[in-house]
C-alpha cells in the first residue's frame, strides 16, 4: 500500500479525549476514528491488524478442536427471556422492535443461540464433545465507554462454547481453551495473568480472566508471588487483620453529635476503625437490604449481589432508607427486623464494637454478635484490599491494575436445562449437556498489544499482528532515480512475501516521514534516498534498534526476512 493512497491521516498532537497510551496512539496513527461514544471506525491499518489477530485466534481454536460458525447478532428477546438473562443483563442490552412490534435484542453474547444449535444436532454421548466458536460483532450499552477500544459499545469478540457429557469432560475442554488462550496472547506479545474471576451475567460456577497488567487498566488483579494465587478484585479472597475477642461488656449509649462517617466516629471516640461496625444500605431488585461489616473494611458489591441472587444491586437512596425506618449515619442491626439483614464474618473478628443506636447523633459502645443483634445471612462480602494476606499461604498480596483481554467460564447445565439440550447416555437415559463459554476481545487485543508495546515515539507493533511488516520510506521522491528505485524495491518486497507500506509522498519532509514511521511502528523501516543510492544500498532499521545498517539493494528482501525472523 502506498501512503499517498492510504485512507488515513496521522496527527502531530495528542487528542485531548485520549485516556490511555493505546487510545492516544491509535488516534494519532490513524488506526481508529470515533463515530459515537464507545463506537469506532476501524481504518485500514487497524483492520489489517485485526484480521491478523483473528487468524491467530482461529489457528489456536482450530488446533483445540474448535469448529467455526457464524450466529446472528440480531436475536428475538423471547429467547433471552427463556433463561431470564434479559433481566440479568438489564440496561446493558440493546433492545429494539421490528415493524410488527416484536421485541429483539442486539446480542451481547450467544449462549442461547448456540445451545439451540447443539440441541438440534447432538443426540447421544457419541456426538460429544463439541466446541463451536465464531468471530462476531457484539453490542453492550456500556454506561461509561472509555479508553478507546478497551470499553466500547460495539466490538469484535471471539466467543466459543464447549459441550460435554459431564463435569470431567468440561474440565478437559476448559483446560484446552485455557492453553489456547495462553498461546494466543503469547503470539500477540501480550503477557497475561490468568486470574480467578466472577461469572457475572454469563452465569456459571467457575471462571478465569486473562489480564494484561498495566497502570491504565480498569480492573484490579490481586496476586500472591509466594503460591501463585491470582484473582480479580471482584472474586479475590484475602485475610484481613484479625482482632482479638475481648470479654463482652454491657451495651452503653453514647452521644455522637454530627458524626456520620466511620472515620469521624473513630476519631471522635478515640478508637480504631476496626473497632466499629459499618452499616450500608442497598436496594436489591428494589428491596432494601441492611449490610453490616467491620468498619475498616469495604463491601464487595459483586460478592453481595451473588449472595443475594439479585439482578440489580445499588446503594439505596434517601427516600428508600427513610421508608424503611433506618437512620443514616447512626444505624446498626440492633433491633432491626423489618428489612433483610446481611453481615460479613468480620463481625466476629473482634468485639465490643461501636455501632449506631438507630437514633440521630447516638451510638452504642460494646455491641457484640450474636448477643445484641442477628442477621439473616452471614457470608463473605468483604473487598480484598492492600495490606490483606493470601488465604492459602499467608504471604502479602500484590495489587496491580490490568486490562481484561479474555474470559473463560464453566457454565454447567444451566443453559441446557433451561433450553432443553439433552443427550442420551450409555444407558439410554437423557442427561443435560454440560457447557463452557470462552471469550476473547479481538479488538481489545489490538488495544492491549499497543498498551504493552509502545515508546515515546509511537507504537511498536509485534511482527505477527503488525498491519504491514515493512515501512519503506522514499526521501526526495521528486528525484526520478529515487522514485524508480523505491518503486522497484516496493514491488520486489511484495513479490518476496513481505507486506510493505510505502511512503511515496512527494510533498512530505524527511522528518515528517520518519516521525510517521515511528508513530505507526511497523517492525522494519527501509529508507531509499539519493545518498543511499550512490552506495547502491538501502538503510534498514528495526523499530526498536538504536542504529541502522546499510544493506545492498539486491540483498534487501533477504535481510528483511532475517530481521522479521529475529
Amino acid at each position: 500500500m502506498r501512503i499517498s493512497r492510504l485512507v488515513t491521516r496521522t496527527l502531530r498532537d495528542d487528542p485531548p479525549e485520549a485516556e490511555t497510551a493505546s487510545h492516544r496512539l491509535m488516534l494519532r496513527a490513524g488506526l481508529i476514528q470515533q463515530v459515537a461514544a464507545g463506537v469506532y471506525n476501524y481504518l485500514p491499518l487497524a483492520w489489517r491488524s485485526l484480521r491478523k489477530i483473528e487468524q491467530i485466534v482461529r489457528e489456536e481454536m482450530d488446533a483445540a478442536a474448535g469448529q467455526e460458525l457464524r450466529m446472528p447478532a440480531l436475536q428475538p428477546l423471547e429467547l433471552w427471556q427463556q433463561t431470564d438473562r434479559d433481566a440479568a443483563f438489564g440496561d446493558n442490552m440493546f433492545r429494539l422492535e421490528d415493524r410488527r412490534g416484536r421485541p429483539l435484542a442486539l446480542a451481547p453474547t450467544h449462549e442461547e443461540v448456540v445451545t439451540n444449535i447443539v440441541k438440534g444436532n447432538v443426540q447421544s454421548y457419541r456426538d460429544l464433545p463439541v466446541i463451536l466458536y465464531q468471530m462476531q460483532t457484539k453490542f453492550r450499552d456500556e454506561p461509561r465507554p472509555r479508553a478507546g477500544l478497551v470499553r466500547v459499545r460495539e466490538f469484535t469478540m471471539k466467543d466459543a462454547y464447549s459441550f460435554d457429557a459431564d463435569d470431567a469432560g468440561l474440565d478437559d475442554s476448559y483446560q484446552a481453551m485455557a492453553q489456547a488462550y495462553r498461546n494466543v496472547f503469547r503470539r500477540c506479545s501480550i503477557p497475561v495473568v490468568m486470574a480467578e474471576a466472577d461469572s457475572g451475567a454469563i452465569g456459571g460456577k467457575d471462571s478465569h480472566e486473562f489480564l494484561l497488567p498495566t497502570d491504565t487498566g480498569e480492573d484490579t488483579v490481586i496476586t500472591c508471588t509466594s503460591c501463585g494465587y491470582a484473582a480479580n478484585a471482584e472474586k479475590a479472597e484475602g485475610v484481613y487483620p484479625a482482632q482479638d475477642a475481648p470479654e463482652p461488656l454491657p451495651l452503653e449509649e453514647v452521644a455522637t453529635p454530627g458524626i456520620k462517617t466511620i472515620a469521624g466516629l473513630a476519631e471522635f471516640l478515640g478508637v480504631e476503625e476496626a473497632q466499629t461496625l459499618k452499616a450500608v444500605f442497598y436496594a436489591a431488585d428494589g428491596e432494601v437490604v441492611f449490610v453490616t461489616i467491620r468498619g475498616d473494611l469495604e463491601v464487595n458489591e459483586v460478592k453481595l449481589k451473588n449472595a443475594l441472587h439479585c439482578n440489580e444491586l445499588r446503594l439505596a437512596d434517601d427516600d428508600e432508607v427513610a421508608a424503611a425506618g433506618l437512620v443514616a449515619g447512626s444505624a446498626s442491626a440492633i433491633g432491626i427486623t423489618n428489612v433483610r439483614r446481611v453481615a460479613d464474618p468480620s463481625i466476629n473478628s473482634g468485639g465490643n464494637f461501636v455501632v449506631g443506636a438507630n437514633k440521630p447523633d447516638t451510638h452504642y459502645l460494646n455491641a457484640n454478635y450474636p448477643r445484641d443483634f442477628d442477621t439473616d445471612l452471614l457470608t463473605d462480602i468483604a473487598l480484598t484490599e492492600p495490606g490483606h494476606k493470601c488465604t492459602y499461604c499467608g504471604a502479602q498480596l500484590d495489587f496491580t491494575r490490568g486490562v481484561e483481554v479474555g474470559h473463560i467460564f464453566k457454565l454447567g447445565t444451566f443453559f441446557s436445562e433451561s433450553l432443553g439440550a439433552y443427550y442420551l447416555d450409555t444407558d439410554g437415559q437423557q442427561q443435560p449437556i454440560t457447557m463452557g463459554c470462552y471469550g476473547i476481545g479481538v479488538s481489545r487485543i489490538l488495544a492491549a498489544a499497543i498498551e504493552q508495546n509502545h515508546d515515546e515515539r509511537g507504537i511498536v507493533f509485534p511482527a505477527p499482528i503488525a498491519p504491514y511488516q515493512a515501512h519503506l520510506v522514499g526521501l526526495n521522491m521528486a528525484d526520478d532515480a529515487v522514485a524508480e528505485a523505491a518503486g522497484q524495491l516496493y514491488d520486489r518486497l511484495w513479490a518476496g512475501g513481505i507486506e510493505t507500506l510505502f511512503d511515496d509522498r512527494e510533498d512530505a519532509a524527511a522528518g515528517v516521514k520518519f516521525n510517521d514511521a515511528d508513530l505507526i511502528g511497523l517492525p522494519v523501516r527501509l529508507v531509499v534516498s539519493p545518498r543511499n543510492l550512490r552506495q547502491s544500498a538501502v538503510e534498514m532499521r528495526g523499530r526498536t534498534a538504536e542504529e541502522a545498517e546499510m544493506v545492498p539493494l539486491d540483498d534487501v528482501v533477504g535481510a528483511v526476512r532475517g530481521m522479521l525472523g529475529q
